[in-house]
């Protein structure tokens, strides 16, 4: 069986190449800058030092702020009852999930990024450097 999402716990054979490095994925530096054949790892394809603007990397870049998070879900509890808004602040996102708190409850959520629709921020959204 092979693990679809990577975890350095899993001992199983390794879905992934050593050394390999993805798209949109950044190399993390371990100490040690060579593979098991004694040659360094391969170039990242990425521009260091520039973020790509995967809506991930946005949430994070807004941390703090205060906004409107619309999410929808395919099986709803009751009909119609399919959406929901949490008016909070981004606390963390990661690649798959962002984590909300609510501003008038403090409570905390975990929401999937597949369930994401779209954010309402209450001031100026911070953004990528644009120029080339």
């Amino acid at each position: 069986m092979v693990q679809y999402y990577w975890t350095p716990n899993y001992q199983g054979a390794t879905p992934y190449p050593s050394g390999t490095i993805y798209p949109g994925s950044t190399p993390y530096p371990t100490g040690a800058s060579q593979t098991s054949s004694g040659t360094p790892p391969v170039a990242s394809p990425v521009v260091q030092g520039r973020e790509q603007s995967y809506i991930e990397n946005i949430l994070r870049l807004n941390r703090g702020k205060t906004g409107t998070f619309h999410f929808s879900f395919e099986h709803a509890v009751a009909a119609g009852e399919n959406t929901i808004a949490i008016r909070g602040v981004v606390e963390a996102a990661g690649r798959d999930h962002v984590i909300l708190r609510d501003i008038r409850t403090n409570h905390r959520f975990l929401f999937p990024m597949i369930y994401f629709d779209y954010a309402e921020f209450d001031e100026q959204m911070s953004y990528f450097d644009q120029t080339p």
